[in-house]
């Protein structure tokens, strides 16, 4: 059988292919899955990838498939490690972090003014995949980055450099990097202005040199004997399909509950009111991961953020056994309302990490309120993907508690008018690569998923 476009995730312990026919058509459909455990850690990714193929296969009822085209998104090996070193944590810091999260990377170390020697002995202890300076606003502060990106040099880590700092040091890095073996990217300064985030383009550059780069990871070397298309990180990979859905339905937010974290991504410019208040900007397209929310690794973590006694009480169940008991997938009914309900935890104290809020401020003129933190109060949908926002019995519920548990109204929350759409066939992040070559062919295939129909919407719940 010939398949147009296959689409490899290739995870930590698991590789998925999604199929993908009828792409040159308007109505481009996905035909089937196939899975097989990662092989990156045993020194050759092509194991596990043609293992998923030929699972695709058997599901399919073939002998044998074939394809034209083939993209990937790696979370492999730790995923895209990178460390980030700016001027001012809430200035130029920030915003790099903004644009690394953004980008899919998982952030290791960010630090703020120049880098101390307990700094650069964390950075060997990281060995980050990407190393991101920036520092400075256009024709403003110039030492730091300079200070930093020369100690960073002489680490001669031999991986890429990326700087997106002060204008104005664009000369002096690239002399600083000539004679090391890392390659150095120059992008725009993510920070150019007081007050004004610039991250889009450093996203940009940051999966750039992921693709160029990751062919050299161990146990990725031969990734190009079977991908003959873009790779790029998976979360970066639902960022990516979350802002092609934007520019289709409006402002949104995609959460995606895993078994180790949870990534939530929006994008929203938020509502005039608030950004009139509002003490720092947000970018347009904001992601942040909460890596101590997982319904499997992180289990644990969830029920002590709970409290077992309160669990207990709520559930009515033996929670010391359910914990014993705990699989990646639950299979009997008390399994599974143990873990509708860690991911309702999970869900709510992600929301709560990524929105921001109102405060007051009193003084002689009386009482002032600002707005600190990401605006999600214009939000119109409200996306479930990832195993447990999929699969879940009540996954919408959990969801539509979100606007339900601001109970003081000073949360920056979506409302309860925000509309809940579940990612059915769970190819997000396969279709956020597919869009950076068709990306028509993506939004239809997405609407599809999430059961949108064009010309009307069929909202879930």
């Amino acid at each position: 059988m010939k398949i147009d476009v296959l689409v490899a995730e290739i995870g930590s312990t698991t590789t998925v292919v999604n199929a993908f026919n009828d792409i040159n058509t308007s109505n481009p459909k996905f035909i089937g899955q196939g899975q097989a455990p990662t092989s990156v850690l045993e020194g050759d990714v092509r194991i596990g990838l043609n293992g998923s193929i030929d699972n695709l296969a058997k599901n399919l009822g073939e002998d044998k498939v074939e394809y034209e085209e083939m993209l990937a998104t790696s979370s492999a090996a730790g995923g895209l490690k990178m460390t980030v070193h700016g001027l001012v944590y809430d200035m130029t810091a920030r915003a790099a972090k903004e644009a690394a999260l953004g980008a899919g990377a998982i952030i290791h170390k960010v630090t703020a003014g120049r880098l101390r020697r307990t700094d650069i002995k964390a950075i060997k202890q990281i060995r980050p995949n990407i190393i991101l300076i920036a520092g400075g606003v256009d024709y403003g502060e110039r030492d730091t980055a300079l200070f930093n990106a020369e100690l960073i040099a002489n680490m001669n880590l031999n991986i890429p450099i990326i700087y997106a700092g002060n204008v104005e040091n664009q000369e002096e890095i690239k002399l600083i990097f000539e004679d090391i073996n890392s390659k150095l990217y120059i992008v725009d300064n993510v920070y150019p202005k007081i007050d004004m985030l610039n991250v889009e383009p450093t996203r940009k550059v940051i999966q750039d040199a992921f693709e160029d780069h990751i062919i050299h990871a161990p146990g990725m070397e031969h990734v190009r004997d079977i991908v003959n298309g873009p790779i790029i990180p998976t979360p970066g990979s639902v960022m990516e399909c979350t802002k092609l859905l934007y520019e289709e339905l409006g402002d949104l937010i995609v959460l995606d509950v895993g078994g180790a974290t949870t990534d939530l991504h929006s994008v929203t410019v938020g509502s005039e009111k608030i950004n009139r208040i509002l003490i720092s900007p947000e970018p347009l397209s904001k992601r942040t991961v909460e890596g101590d929310l997982g319904v499997y690794v992180n289990m644990k973590n969830i029920v002590d953020l709970i409290g077992k006694d309160n669990l207990a009480k709520e559930l009515a169940m033996d929670i010391d056994y359910l914990m014993e008991n705990h699989l990646p997938i639950p299979k009997t009914n008390d399994q599974i309302k143990f873990v509708e309900r860690l991911t309702k935890e999970a869900v709510l104290k992600a929301i709560e990490r990524h929105a921001g809020r109102i405060r007051s401020l009193y003084g002689a003129g009386g009482k002032t309120s600002i707005a600190e933190g990401k605006d999600l109060t214009e939000v119109k949908y409200i996306i479930g993907t990832g195993g447990a926002l999929t699969r879940l019995p009540n996954r919408i519920d959990i969801m539509k508690s979100i606007a339900k548990s601001n109970t003081t109204q000073t949360l920056l929350f979506p409302t309860e008018e925000a509309k809940i759409l579940i990612d059915n066939d769970y190819i997000m992040a396969s279709l956020g690569v597919l869009s950076k070559k068709y990306p028509q062919v993506a939004l239809m295939l997405m609407k599809k998923s999430l059961g949108i129909q064009e010309g009307y919407t069929c909202i879930q719940g």
